[in-house]
């Protein structure tokens, strides 16, 4: 069987276009009041929670969802742990809170060989497999949020899906915007960590 010139370069450029979509990152971005946040996913490392975040992307529930939280060292805001971190965190919009799509399986940095740096995108859990809509981003790099780290005391560490490429200003400034005690008395959220007001996420979509 003899294959035509036309038809091999034809080929060639199906399995080139293949391989170029199989390495692909999908990019979003992240419209809030207080700027616009870009960010590039991890969909080869981490596929499941980038598959789990785009679920809420495409189904909106994250229009009209806020930035409710940030974790400071200075000045520390932490007063009931001994391992501090710094980032803010989202949740979708409370319309959907009670209709998530359920808790996804953790995907350790151990495996996936992200990091959590400067401008990393995490998903908070409690228990591992327990991560369903919030997510967060560093403020510098976080070493002990990955595994092996002791945020978390079990070990497993927190789940990295993506990273931001721009409007790192946009975080920082979430991240010193004023904030008042939360509800808890004890644990990780005890504090002064709820922001306010909340920062309005006025949408987040693909790019």
């Amino acid at each position: 069987m003899m294959i035509s010139k036309t038809a091999g370069t034809s080929v060639l450029w199906i399995s080139v276009a293949i391989i170029q979509l199989a390495g692909a990152q999908t990019r979003v971005a992240i419209e809030t009041e207080a700027g616009v946040i870009e960010a590039v996913l991890d969909d080869q490392k981490a596929p499941i929670t980038v598959a789990n975040f785009l679920k809420y992307v495409d189904a909106g529930q994250y229009s009209g969802a806020a930035f409710f939280r940030t974790v400071r060292t200075k000045p520390d805001n932490q007063p009931k742990v001994s391992v501090k971190i710094d980032v803010i965190q989202a949740e979708v919009n409370a319309e959907f809170r009670r209709r998530s799509f359920g808790p996804i399986p953790l995907e350790r940095t151990r495996d996936t060989g992200l990091k959590h740096v400067d401008g990393a995108l995490s998903m908070p859990r409690n228990t591992p497999d327990s991560a369903t809509s919030g997510f967060s981003i560093c403020i510098g790099n976080q070493p002990e949020m990955d595994f092996g780290g002791r945020r978390n005391p079990d070990g497993q560490g927190f789940a990295v899906f993506g990273r931001v490429t721009s409007g790192m200003e946009t975080v920082r400034k979430i991240h010193a915007s004023p904030s008042g005690p939360s509800a808890a008395k004890d644990g990780v959220t005890a504090g002064d960590q709820r922001l306010t007001p909340a920062v309005k996420i006025l949408s987040i979509r693909r790019k």
